[in-house]
């Protein structure tokens, strides 16, 4: 029995509930990461040292991190691109540059509240079984005025669009890291503001770019309706295909494989 449900999981029900049941009920994983995840996760653990520890020479730390995920992922059996790689050790020392004052610049002063701060919050199922949302907030600044701002890092290529930007599954993140993170802590949600923050791997300028994702009361209905939903479909066995998702967006890991025909 699952004992929690995350924000990615959720996501992965949303694209399609039969997907969701061969990675988390069949445990069955085509995909373990690449070239872009190593990289990301290099960049998040870089950034969060900067805030933590304030500047630094990030450049032998996000070498040592990235080295590290690339190992972890060859010894998993990935291959990768050599002149992707090779990109990359060279343009992930830059991304850090500036992050402390780009991130001043953009909320004003503020003292770290938090860093990978876990959220386990009970939901209800709908069978009574015991069931947490389990997600980490990226970031938690507290601002002069109280208010605390909660920012998730997205590292990517040039950037996102309009349309990537206020995408409504996208933005459910943080708002979903809202509502837990005002519950657990008993914060009035007017006292909290959610932002996402682009590192830019390819971006000749503006490398760095945040923005706040409006996470009203609304909303925040709205993406509890969809996570009750999905506990509740997960909870009574209904993994229908959606067959929309096989080919869209980035594709379906499990399109045209002996898992899914």
């Amino acid at each position: 029995m699952r004992t929690h449900i995350s924000f990615s999981e959720l996501k992965n029900w949303n694209d399609c509930p039969y997907k969701h049941k061969l990675i988390y009920i069949d445990k069955i994983k085509e995909f373990v990461g690449n070239e872009h995840t190593a990289f990301g996760h290099a960049i998040h653990d870089t950034c969060e040292e900067l805030l933590l520890s304030g500047d630094f020479d990030t450049t032998p730390f996000f070498k040592h991190k990235f080295m590290s995920r690339l190992e972890d992922l060859r010894h998993k059996g990935v291959e990768f691109k050599s002149d992707l790689v090779k990109s990359m050790w060279a343009q992930g020392p830059n991304l850090p540059d500036g992050f402390l004052a780009a991130l001043k610049d953009y909320v004003g002063d503020c003292e770290t509240y938090a860093t990978e701060y876990e959220l386990y919050e009970e939901l209800e199922h709908p069978d009574g079984e015991e069931l947490f949302f389990k997600g980490y907030i990226d970031a938690v600044l507290k601002t002069k005025d109280g208010k605390y701002h909660i920012f998730d890092w997205k590292t990517c290529s040039w950037g996102w669009d309009s349309k990537r930007k206020t995408d409504r599954m996208t933005t459910y993140q943080l708002t979903l890291y809202k509502h837990f993170f005002a519950v657990k802590n008993n914060i009035d949600p007017s006292m909290i503001e959610t932002h996402f923050g682009l590192l830019k791997r390819t971006a000749k300028k503006n490398r760095i770019e945040m923005f706040k994702v409006p996470t009203g009361e609304k909303k925040i209905e709205n993406a509890l309706k969809l996570l009750q939903k999905a506990i509740y479909n997960i909870a009574k066995e209904k993994y229908i295909k959606n067959r929309l998702s096989c080919t869209s967006g980035y594709g379906c890991e499990f399109f045209d494989t002996k898992h899914c025909r």
